[in-house]
C-alpha cells in the first residue's frame, strides 16, 4: 500500500511540482489540484520525507471530503473530517518518513479556502483543530491571536476548494518554504519554491554558467546551485545591502556576488548559459543606476550576456514587457502565469535569436 501524500505549491507552478517529484523518484504523482499535487509513496526501510524543492509543503493526506459549503452551520461537518482521520496512524507514517521526529506537543491547524464565506479561516481553524487535540490527547493552540505556536507544535493544514476539504498533516517541523540558508533577507526577496521553479524551467546542466543581474539576497541563484550540482552562479547587485545579504546566504555554495550596475555588467558578452532573475520594475524595488534612467538598457543588457544557445528565465510583473525584449532578440518561448503574494506575474522563458533590433 502506499499512502498518499500533499505537496502544496504557488498557484500556477502545480505542473512544475509535479514534474520534479516525478523527475527526482520522490513518488507517483496521483491528482493535480489548486495548488496542491497529491503523490504516493512507499512507507519502507528506506524511506524518508521527499522535499521537493518547488513545494512550499509536504503533508499527509489526513482525511478528504466534499467542501461542506459556505456558513456557519456547514461546520460541523469539518468536526466529521476531523473525526474521521486516525492519528495514531499518521504519527507512525511520520516517524517512518521522519526518525528524528519528536512526539508532538500540541496541534495547530492553519486553514484557508476559496471564495466568499460566512465563517472565518479561524472558525473552521478552531473546529478541526479541537477534535483533532482531544483525540491525540494534546493541547490545541489556535492562531486568533496572532502568536506564533510554540516549539514542538504539529502543524496541520485544512484547505476547501469548492469542490474537496482536505486535511493533512505537516511531515516536518517546519514549512519547506522556510529555507535554512535565509539568514538575510532584502526587500523584494523572491520566495524560495518560485525560485527553485525558475531554475528548474532553466533546464540546467552541470558546468553552466548562471547569471542573476540583480540578485538581491541571492535566493535563484542558491536554488539554481542546490537544483543542479556543478553549475557556476553569479550574482550582481547595485545594493551593498543586498550584496552582503547574498553573500550571508550563499556562504558554503559556489556562488559569487559582486556589486555592479545591472545596466552595466562586468562580463563578457556571451557570459552565460543561463540567466535567472526577479527584474526591479519598481513593485517593492526600484530600479536604479542606468536602469532608473533608462529600463530598456535590461534588456540589450541580458541579450548582450547571454551565449547564442543560452535561456533566459525571468519574473515579470506584465507581459506587456515582452515587446522590448523581442525589440532586443530575445523570443518568449514559454509564458506562465502564477499567483505570488496576491499580485499575478509571470515566468517566462526567452531564447536568443540572431534577428537585426527592430
Amino acid at each position: 500500500m502506499h499512502p498518499p501524500l500533499v505537496a502544496r505549491c504557488v498557484r500556477g507552478l502545480e505542473s512544475v511540482l509535479a514534474a520534479e517529484i516525478l523527475d527526482r523518484g520522490l513518488g507517483t504523482v496521483t491528482a493535480l489540484r489548486h495548488r496542491a499535487v497529491h503523490f504516493a509513496v512507499h512507507f519502507g526501510p528506506t524511506a524518508r520525507a521527499p522535499r521537493p524543492r518547488t513545494a512550499d509543503d509536504v503533508f499527509l493526506l489526513a482525511a478528504q471530503g466534499g467542501d461542506p459549503g459556505r456558513t456557519k452551520p456547514d461546520l460541523t461537518a469539518l468536526t466529521g473530517l476531523a473525526d474521521r482521520t486516525d492519528p495514531g496512524r499518521l504519527l507512525s507514517r511520520r516517524r517512518a518518513l521522519l526518525p528524528a521526529a519528536d512526539r508532538p506537543t500540541g496541534i495547530d491547524v492553519s486553514a484557508s479556502f476559496l471564495g466568499r464565506r460566512t465563517f472565518s479561516r479561524y472558525d473552521a481553524e478552531d473546529a478541526v483543530g479541537t477534535v483533532l487535540a482531544r483525540r491525540l490527547g494534546l493541547p490545541y493552540h489556535s492562531r486568533r491571536t496572532g502568536e506564533a505556536p510554540p516549539p514542538g507544535t504539529w502543524g496541520w493544514r485544512l484547505t476547501l476548494d469548492g469542490g474537496h476539504a482536505t486535511l493533512m498533516a505537516r511531515i516536518d517541523d517546519r514549512p519547506a518554504h522556510r529555507r535554512p540558508y535565509k539568514h538575510r533577507t532584502v526587500p523584494g526577496t523572491l520566495h524560495p519554491p518560485v525560485a527553485a521553479a525558475l531554475a528548474a524551467l532553466a533546464d540546467l546542466r552541470p558546468g553552466h554558467t548562471v547569471l542573476d543581474p540583480c540578485c538581491g539576497a541571492g535566493t535563484l541563484l542558491i536554488e539554481a546551485a542546490l537544483t543542479r550540482p556543478g553549475v557556476h552562479c553569479h550574482g550582481f547587485d547595485l545594493s551593498p545591502g543586498a550584496v552582503a545579504a547574498a553573500r550571508a546566504n550563499a556562504r558554503s555554495l559556489p556562488v559569487t556576488v559582486r556589486r555592479s550596475d545591472a545596466g552595466r555588467l562586468p562580463v563578457p558578452d556571451g557570459f552565460a548559459d543561463r540567466v535567472l532573475c526577479n527584474p526591479p520594475w519598481g513593485a517593492q524595488v526600484r530600479p536604479g543606476g542606468v536602469l532608473a534612467a533608462d529600463p530598456s538598457r535590461w534588456w540589450a543588457e541580458v541579450r548582450r550576456v547571454l551565449a547564442p544557445d543560452g535561456t533566459a528565465v525571468l519574473l515579470l510583473p506584465d507581459p506587456a514587457a515582452l515587446t522590448d525584449a523581442v525589440r532586443h532578440r530575445l523570443t518568449p518561448v514559454h509564458v506562465q502565469r502564477v499567483r505570488l503574494a496576491g499580485a499575478q506575474p509571470f515566468v517566462v522563458l526567452l531564447r536568443p535569436d540572431e534577428g537585426r533590433l527592430a
